[in-house]
């Protein structure tokens, strides 16, 4: 069962996306909470009940609205409506920065993040694309909120430039009707069928991701595909020359002329060893030392000559078959 409980700032009740929540989940245990960041109840649990705390839901008033500049596929990287996930990826950057406390969190102050959204855009000088999904699935925390449709069809109406998000799920109906006047550009995120069933635990599998992104661009939204992480396990060069196979003969003729590619390779953590190895002792271990040399403090990434080996076989790859000009970054 999703959520098993439910922990909230009292104050969040006073929003109205936070009395929704309380009337969509009457039954399930409400457990109120001085701070979304500091529940010590869960801090102190083991690394073991990772994936429980995982089916827990935090409900609470973000108070963080910096955003970030970006280089890649945004202008700015925005604090939006939700943190974390219920999906348990076993390389999630996220916990890197909440540690086993990765669950999803809710914020009900979806109407001060948004009008702020739409200023920031009418006063620039040029158009600017605002990446909202940084911090988390928003496709899979529509769900349960509703607040993506409610974003993006605002945003078309008021907003001026572009929002942007990633996803690694395919529930994306209702999204396709909805009035995003273009303004919305959705980057569905892929990987070869088994690592997404051994690593990506909670996703959604490749053929619904595919479907997803042939949807909404048939939708009229402007689409990405996201390669990411990419993770050079044993027999990795056979493994994407089968994801690039199954996506050069399942996208849509219009995601084909459309669409643009980021490729991300892993980064890595002692933290994600230190969970992994207690919360999920039979999944693969990512971290390879031949491959990986240290990144920051704890964190591990593939080897230079790992990279340009792997940045080679996508651009021969994915050259081949859709036209070396899709790429739009390999980080």
């Amino acid at each position: 069962m999703f959520p098993e409980k439910i922990y909230y700032e009292p104050k969040a009740l006073e929003y109205e996306l936070g009395g929704q929540l309380r009337e969509k989940y009457p039954d399930v245990p409400w457990i109120p909470i001085e701070s979304h960041n500091a529940i010590r109840e869960l801090q102190t649990q083991p690394n073991s009940a990772f994936p429980r705390m995982k089916r827990f839901l935090v409900v609470g008033i973000r108070k963080t609205h910096r955003y970030v500049p970006n280089q890649k596929s945004s202008d700015f990287l925005v604090p939006y409506t939700s943190s974390g996930c219920s999906a348990m990826c076993l390389y999630c950057y996220l916990v890197c920065n909440y540690n086993k406390c990765s669950y999803l969190r809710l914020f009900v102050n979806r109407e001060q993040m948004l009008e702020k959204l739409i200023r920031t855009s009418q006063r620039s000088e040029r158009e600017l694309t605002f990446e909202i999904g940084s911090n988390s699935d928003l496709v899979l925390e529509n769900t349960i909120t509703g607040n993506l449709e409610w974003t993006i069809e605002r945003f078309g109406r008021e907003g001026r430039g572009n929002l942007t998000f990633p996803t690694k799920f395919g529930m994306v109906e209702p999204l396709l009707g909805l009035e995003h006047r273009g303004r919305t550009v959705a980057r569905v995120s892929m990987n070869p069928p088994e690592i997404i069933r051994r690593i990506e635990l909670g996703t959604s599998p490749l053929p619904s991701r595919i479907a997803a992104l042939n949807s909404l661009c048939a939708a009229g939204y402007p689409v990405g595909l996201l390669i990411a992480p990419v993770i050079l396990l044993d027999g990795w060069e056979r493994q994407y020359m089968e994801l690039l196979d199954i996506l050069s003969d399942t996208l849509s003729e219009k995601v084909k002329q459309s669409f643009f590619i980021e490729i991300i390779l892993m980064t890595y953590s002692y933290v994600h060893r230190a969970i992994n190895r207690e919360a999920f002792p039979s999944a693969p271990d990512l971290y390879s030392p031949g491959q990986m040399t240290g990144r920051g403090r704890g964190k591990y990434c593939y080897r230079p000559e790992e990279r340009a080996r792997a940045e080679a076989f996508f651009r021969k790859e994915i050259g081949r078959r859709f036209g070396k000009s899709k790429i739009l970054y390999i980080s």
